[in-house]
Formats: structure tokens, C-alpha cells, sequence
């Protein structure tokens, strides 16, 4: 299945993709700051703003599965490559972009090709390893891509009160190039032609109706959406929470931003820790619990004082913390399930749960933004739908009565439930 990448070349590859993974997000999380002052230069309402970061979600989502076949067919280095080029050009005219629905377009081709990003970085993971390793790499590229939603809003914001927020869109592009030479140089094919599956409609929907059907996977891919949209869903309300309704500045929203994205970051690095030394039910079950905790936070004060920027940071950095231990190890997971067309499994993976975070985050820009109270609400619903869909997979009925799947089956690692 592998080209056999071991040693020192397995721990280049790791280090290539721990700067290629985060390109997915930063797109996402960087500009969130300037939001509010978008509004005023193109003349628009917050409504249409927040519509752009659900555009990106939806060229994320409409990509992944196109991009996963096309991988298994060419190699995932050629189309990566591709790929990359395709964000660099959709950020220049994000950056240049004089109305929103100009903004709109960009937004969902920067999408399109950003999701490669994401679902080849982890396919790659997957071509190199394997069973709880996969998981603990999952968790450290986890931690790359929670690194956008620590890092990102802090210097976008920065951007977006001292300079312009159409600088933000150029320092995307800078960044995207600069990796896309990295992958050039070093990074090597990690799909063998032997192992590569030719580009064929009918045995890609057959192939695609055997993995979307397995129920554990559906199980694990929901998990991982609902906690990836949880977390998003921070980054869209939080600007008009912090600055429209507590008054923060921009910079100073960027600056607890960047607080919030650290507690995230430290879930995503106990996810690598954790993951190879304790059971699956026992790190995601801890999780929820912090997850839930921070949700309590946030709906007791929203429900007794109103916003509170206090409670509101500590009770989101809770949340995200939860979810960074669960997204990547739901994700991870999911990969593990199959051994077989992985770029297929990721795309399907990744295109339904971010389908799952669109809708989430489609809902947070229409919820009113004057109180923390319905961002509290989303996180209880998605927490408990999380915490029972997960308690079905990983039953001892589920895991002895399921069936294996026939075009892309299951590893046996007896250690991961």
C-alpha cells in the first residue's frame, strides 16, 4: 500500500505535511478579525461577511472528494501541487476583490483548493503509517492545523487595525507559495504506482457507497464534524461577541484569540500523546467532559450575567480544548477503518463533516450576536449528539457485529477501541 518511506525520510515527510496541513485553516482563521471592517469597506452587512467564510467551507467540502480520486490515480504529490497553486491564485483575488460576491467566488475556489491541504496531508499520513501511530500523527498534524486558530487571528488582527485587511489575502498567498516550494523540493510520492487506482465513475460510486455506508465510519466522521464545527463556530461569532458587543479591539480580540487557539493547541497535543497510551473511549470520553465544561461555562453566564468576556474566553478555551483531543483522533480513526483508497476515504471523511460545519456555521451568522447564549446552545447540542454517536461506535456489539467493507476493509489492530 506504501512506497515504504521508514526512518529519517518517514520524520521529513511528517515535517513537510506539519506545514501543509495548517494551509486548510489559516484561510479560515486569519482574516476572521477584519471582518467588522470588511463590512464597512465593501459597503456590506455582517450577515454577507460571515457568508464568506461559509463559501470557503463549501468549496473545502465540494473538493475533498475529487481531490481524494484524483490522488489515488496520479499520485498525491502531483495533485497537491496543483492544488497549492490554485490557493496562491484565489488569495490574490481575494485580496483585490471590490464587492462581496467577487469576495464570494474567490472565497469558494481558494476552497477548492485548499481542501487538498487537509485531505491529501493526512492521506500521505496514512500511506506512511498505521493502527494507534496513525493516530498519534493525526494528533500532531492536529496540532499544526490548530496552530492556525492560535496564530492566525493574532496577526490578522494586527493587519486588519493597522494596515488592511486586503494584506491579509497577500500574506496568504506569500505563505501558500512558500510551502508549495517545500513540497516541490523534498516532499517524495508516497502512493506506489502498484497501489494507485485508475479514475473509473462506476467503481469510484461503488467504492464510495461501501465506505459512506460503513456505520462506524459514519459514526467517527459525525464525532469529528460536530467538534470541527463547535470549534469554527468560535471563530465567526467571537469577532462581533468581542467587538461589537464588549467593545474589544481588534488586535485585543486577536490577542484572546490567540489564548483560545492555545488551549485548542494543547488538546491536539495531548490527542499525539494520549493516543498510544490509553484506550480510544477513555481520551474521547475525557474530552467531552472538558468540552462540556466549557459549554457549561458559557451558558450558566449567558443565562445569569449576560456576555462576560471572562467567562466567555475560559469557557471557549475549555470547549476547544475538547474538541482539539477529538478532531483528530475522530479523523484518525476514520482513516484506520480502511486500508485500501485512502485518498477516496479522506475526501469522503472530510467533505461530510465539513458539510456538517458549514451548516453549523451557516447558522451561527443568522443567530443573533448580542449574547454568547445561542454559541452555548450549539456547543450542548453538539456535545451530546457527540458523545451518543460515539458511545454507539465504539459498543462491544458494534465492534463484533459490523461488517467488513469489501473494496476498502478494515485493519485488525485489536488496540484500538
Amino acid at each position: 500500500m506504501t512506497t515504504g518511506i521508514a526512518g529519517p525520510r518517514s520524520g521529513r515527510v511528517v515535517g513537510i505535511l506539519l506545514c501543509v496541513v495548517p494551509l486548510s485553516q489559516i484561510p479560515l482563521d486569519i482574516y476572521t478579525p477584519a471582518m467588522p471592517d470588511m463590512v464597512a469597506d465593501l459597503a456590506s452587512t455582517s450577515t454577507a461577511v460571515q457568508a464568506t467564510v461559509a463559501a470557503y467551507m463549501v468549496g473545502l467540502a465540494v473538493g475533498f472528494i475529487p481531490v481524494g480520486v484524483l490522488a489515488d490515480a496520479w499520485g498525491r504529490k502531483r495533485v497537491l501541487t496543483v492544488c497549492i497553486g490554485v490557493v496562491i491564485v484565489a488569495s490574490l483575488a481575494c485580496a483585490v476583490a471590490t464587492t462581496v460576491p467577487l469576495l464570494l467566488g474567490a472565497r469558494f475556489v481558494q476552497g477548492l483548493g485548499a481542501c487538498a491541504c487537509m485531505v491529501l496531508g493526512y492521506a500521505i499520513a496514512a500511506d506512511c503509517f498505521r493502527g494507534k501511530k496513525l493516530t498519534s500523527v493525526a494528533g500532531l498534524l492536529g496540532a499544526a492545523w490548530g496552530l492556525a486558530p492560535v496564530i492566525a487571528p493574532a496577526v490578522g488582527g494586527v493587519l486588519a487595525q493597522f494596515l488592511s485587511w486586503r494584506l491579509i489575502f497577500v500574506l496568504i498567498a506569500t505563505m501558500t507559495a512558500a510551502v508549495g516550494v517545500l513540497v516541490v523540493a523534498a516532499l517524495p510520492e508516497t502512493l506506489a504506482p502498484a497501489d494507485r487506482v485508475p479514475v473509473a465513475v462506476r467503481a469510484t460510486w461503488r467504492n464510495s457507497a461501501s465506505i459512506a455506508t460503513h456505520p462506524v465510519f459514519v459514526c467517527f466522521v459525525a464525532v469529528f464534524g460536530l467538534m470541527a464545527a463547535a470549534q469554527l463556530a468560535f471563530g465567526v461569532a467571537g469577532p462581533f461577541l468581542y467587538q461589537s458587543t464588549l467593545g474589544f479591539a481588534p488586535a485585543a480580540y486577536g490577542l484572546i484569540a490567540l489564548c483560545v487557539g492555545g488551549a485548542n493547541l494543547v488538546g491536539e497535543l495531548a490527542c499525539s500523546w494520549f493516543a498510544t497510551r490509553t484506550s480510544t473511549r477513555r481520551l474521547a470520553y475525557s474530552a467531552f467532559a472538558v468540552f462540556g465544561a466549557g459549554t457549561a461555562v458559557i451558558l450558566t453566564s449567558a443565562l445569569t450575567v449576560g456576555s462576560n468576556a471572562w467567562a466567555l474566553t475560559i469557557g471557549a478555551a475549555l470547549a476547544l480544548a475538547g474538541c482539539g483531543i477529538l478532531c483528530p483522533q475522530m479523523y484518525g480513526l476514520a482513516l484506520g477503518l480502511f486500508t485500501k483508497n485512502l485518498g477516496l476515504v479522506g475526501g469522503i471523511a472530510t467533505a461530510a463533516s465539513y458539510l456538517i460545519v458549514s451548516a453549523a456555521l451557516t447558522l451561527v451568522g443568522v443567530l443573533p450576536e448580542t449574547s454568547p447564549a445561542p454559541l452555548g446552545w450549539l456547543y450542548a447540542g453538539c456535545g451530546l449528539a457527540g458523545v451518543l454517536l460515539l458511545g454507539w461506535a465504539t459498543s462491544t456489539r458494534r465492534r463484533t457485529d459490523d461488517q467488513t467493507v469489501p473494496t476498502a476493509p478494515r485493519t485488525t489492530d485489536p488496540q484500538r477501541l
